[in-house]
């Protein structure tokens, strides 16, 4: 009886242990993974005002609170404004955000606009309503930074929003287009970044899980089922049940271009090629068949990455000093 008593008692304990060990492990993945995204395309400066812009779904949650830990040991000072727009969608609740954000201590700014109404308004039923409302918000966004005098606008957009903007292009619209990590914005006036250009959404969803985020869903295009991008999605989700790591694979591919093997002359001179008599490794081989071989997987260097795992961010290329 007591032997059955104690196996009771350890089995749970064990449990426990194994899950709070995976969880460091995805922590320390997220804080990696975005350390590295920072890194890479170096989007956070020495002295940013960096407006975090959430919208009370998992991907902005998941942004703030890695984008936290890692101000708490990045080698550069810089701050953090989350910023949220309320669309004034029927049954929104707007106390939610502010509650939250007032018990992390963070710095907020809830900007109140009626755009529910003109989308609702303006687009038929049944119609996508993502292109106009998008318009709207970014801006409105662009406006609201310039009031705060931010130098970075951050996104929550991660790896499968990237993938799936990429074959929404290519299937849609007739190019090869992804979703970049950092650019100028439209307008020209502002710098926007994605730090969660490397995350997986699967690992956001046991993210917010984990810390209980207040997840507030979007009435408008959360509630519209055919969206091509949903399709997209679903198709990618297909792939990688079918072939796992096809996904890791095909994103890999977006940091691998080769522009003279594509048909776009405007990226690649084809009409001045010339025959150079030099032999060349990397060079084509017109008359074989293609040899595919498996992508060496992007990444920081294995000693970075543990240093960046420990400390959740090292000092690099545009993260090099920290002033007290």
């Amino acid at each position: 009886m007591s032997a059955v008593w104690i196996e009771n008692e350890v089995v749970p304990l064990a449990k426990e242990a194994k899950i709070e060990r995976e969880t460091h492990k995805l922590e320390k993945r997220l804080c990696r993974q975005v350390g590295q995204a920072i890194i890479d395309f170096n989007m956070i400066d020495e002295g940013d005002r960096v407006m975090v812009c959430l919208s009370g779904g998992k991907d902005s949650f998941g942004m703030l609170d890695i984008l936290l830990k890692l101000q708490a040991r990045a080698p550069v000072n810089f701050e953090l404004i989350a910023v949220n727009l309320d669309q004034k969608q029927p049954g929104f609740p707007d106390h939610i955000l502010p509650q939250y954000l007032k018990t992390l201590g963070v710095p907020f700014h809830i900007e109140t606009q009626d755009t529910y109404s003109i989308v609702k308004k303006v687009v038929p039923e049944g119609k996508t309503m993502c292109s106009l409302c998008s318009r709207l918000r970014r801006g409105i966004l662009y406006r609201v930074a310039d009031e705060l005098k931010i130098t970075k606008i951050a996104l929550g957009h991660h790896r499968d929003d990237m993938l799936q903007t990429f074959f929404l292009n290519m299937f849609f619209g007739g190019k090869l287009k992804g979703m970049p990590p950092k650019l100028v914005s439209d307008d020209g006036g502002h710098i926007v970044i994605r730090p969660l250009a490397n995350v997986a959404e699967k690992d956001l969803i046991r993210w917010a899980e984990h810390r209980q985020f207040p997840i507030i869903p979007c009435n408008l295009c959360g509630s519209q089922e055919h969206l091509q991008r949903k399709q997209i999605g679903n198709m990618i989700r297909e792939w990688e049940k079918q072939y796992p790591g096809r996904t890791e694979t095909m994103f890999t591919a977006l940091q691998n271009v080769v522009p003279s093997h594509l048909m776009d002359h405007r990226k690649h001179d084809f009409k001045n090629i010339q025959v150079t008599g030099v032999p060349d490794a990397d060079g084509d081989r017109a008359f074989d068949a293609e040899e595919i071989t498996p992508p060496a997987l992007t990444g920081l260097p294995s000693l970075l990455i543990n240093q960046l795992g420990s400390e959740h961010i090292a000092g690099a290329s545009g993260l090099t000093h920290k002033t007290s």
